[in-house]
């Protein structure tokens, strides 16, 4: 069984992604939760990770860390986990690259606070460019593979995990989405794991 690693779940984005796909996978796996910004924390951390970050991944003697990585190691034990078009499996991977790698300033303009509700009604231009560029992938996915089921490419895939924490954060900021983006983050917040982290977040209360 596999060992995850992850922060709080109130603030750890990155901890939800791989939580999020493993969950969805029906891989089953030992969750460790390490409370962030202590002053044990690194010390904590660096017991299972080489980074002193979260998330991280122990299977046996492979240990696997950056919630990328871990998404991709999960979707070599549950294959949905990518979709099974070769196209469509090349844009899931770029979109869910371009959620790691970019959108700092949504990360900054909107820190992930699951158990929060703050209408944030003046972002800043580069908060709002990261918005729309964020509902314009949104959008575009769900035009043209929304006949094939709920999520972004259809079926549930480690896109959608990638882009979890987002829905989180739309909902504590009240961002307005159009229809078939607002659908997904219904879909999305609607699943009982996602429901599960959201109380669990709530049980923290730290």
């Amino acid at each position: 069984m596999f060992k995850l690693i992850i922060g709080d779940r109130n603030y750890s984005s990155w901890s939800l992604r791989p939580w999020l796909a493993a969950k969805q996978a029906g891989l089953p796996f030992e969750e460790i939760s390490v409370p962030l910004r202590q002053a044990t924390t690194k010390a904590e951390i660096l017991k299972y990770s080489p980074t002193g970050k979260v998330p991280c991944l122990i299977d046996g003697d492979t240990v696997v860390w950056e919630s990328l990585s871990i998404c991709e190691y999960l979707a070599e034990k549950a294959p949905t986990l990518w979709p099974s078009d070769v196209r469509a499996r090349a844009e899931a991977r770029s979109i869910a690259s371009e959620m790691h790698s970019g959108f700092a300033a949504l990360r900054q303009g909107m820190p992930l606070d699951v158990r929060a509700s703050l209408p944030f009604s003046t972002p800043s231009v580069e908060v709002e460019a990261d918005v729309a560029r964020i509902v314009s992938m949104w959008q575009d996915c769900r035009q043209r593979h929304g006949q094939k089921g709920p999520f972004l490419f259809g079926g549930f895939t480690n896109a959608d995990a990638m882009y979890a924490p987002v829905v989180f954060r739309f909902l504590t900021y009240h961002v307005d989405l159009p229809e078939a983006s607002r659908q997904w983050v219904e879909t999305m917040a609607a699943l009982p794991a996602m429901q599960e982290w959201r109380q669990a977040s709530i049980a923290e209360a730290r």
